[in-house]
């Protein structure tokens, strides 16, 4: 059986989707529609922009979402996923791809989520920071010792690997004692935000709204999200976990684990990067991956 998987906050490069608008009428359409969805050329930013461009949040956001599920659709009839997930952001993009969501919906709602999110980074300072080389629990039992501050697990993304999130003396202070008690590296990562942790509860309540009243379809496949790492085919189901999302941790591990529980023998990554390729090996590295850039 065959998984695809969407890449989140992170992936993106200058040049990304450039080839596809060239050389692909569909491909080049859509892009055309996302300008006048977003009322900006992302297009100019993501094909001649700067690293600084697309470091912002709200042009990351779509720039992921549209390389994703544009690659996606100009497969065609070749793309037919058993089931699909997708990395915190690459959820909308797994969503769209397996019809869930429709393109401009899809689309709006990662805007939307976008810009929520970097109201909520503005408001109070915060970061993250990757953890290497301790279980789990131990991640978790020091997070919750700190408790005048936010410090929360944030992505689970293999085992001996978990982002942390939270207010900036909190992941401080995390680090500090993270490394005390043997972690190979406790590295504070170069963002402004504090994504998937109660720091987010403004563009929660936000998306929330936009989320309640846009139409979402049964997808053509089970959808694993980020909150439980379950199979889901139910909109409304669906859309409750999408909200959650953006205070939980993506429990990107688990999610893995249950694909492959699940009949997944192969994963292909759909969008910039290669990371999640990387992810699932380090999960099970007898399954196949690819990607599709």
């Amino acid at each position: 059986m065959k998984a695809y998987v969407f890449p989140g906050q992170g992936a993106q490069f200058v040049g990304m989707g450039k080839d596809l608008y060239e050389n692909d009428a569909t491909a080049k359409a859509l892009f055309e529609k996302a300008n006048d969805i977003l009322g900006f050329r992302i297009t100019d930013l993501m094909f001649a922009g700067t690293d600084e461009d697309l470091r912002q949040t709200k042009v990351t956001q779509p720039a992921i979402f549209l390389h994703s599920v544009i690659l996606a659709k100009t497969m065609g009839e070749r793309f037919v996923p058993d089931m699909v997930a997708g990395h915190s952001l690459g959820e909308f993009s797994a969503l769209v791809a397996a019809g869930a969501l429709s393109f401009e919906d899809g689309l709006v709602l990662v805007s939307k989520r976008a810009r929520a999110m970097q109201k909520a980074c503005e408001a109070t300072p915060s970061t993250m920071a990757a953890v290497l080389a301790l279980p789990d629990e131990k991640v978790e039992e020091i997070c919750a010792g700190i408790t005048d501050e936010v410090v929360v697990p944030a992505n689970y993304n293999c085992p001996g690997q978990i982002v942390i999130s939270g207010t900036v003396p909190g992941i401080d202070r995390a680090c500090e004692s993270l490394l005390a008690a043997g972690a190979k590296r406790a590295l504070k990562l170069k963002v402004g935000s504090a994504f998937h942790s109660p720091l987010m509860e403004p563009a929660r309540a936000e998306l929330a709204e936009a989320i309640g009243s846009t139409l979402f379809n049964r997808p053509v496949c089970p959808v694993y999200q980020n909150v439980n790492a379950q199979p889901q085919t139910d909109p409304e189901t669906i859309k409750q976990n999408l909200i959650a999302q953006l205070t939980a941790p993506v429990r990107w591990t688990q999610s893995v684990i249950n694909m492959i529980a699940g009949g997944a023998d192969s994963f292909t990554e759909v969008g910039p990067g290669a990371v999640l390729q990387g992810l699932v090996k380090k999960v099970n590295k007898e399954i196949a991956t690819e990607g599709i850039q």
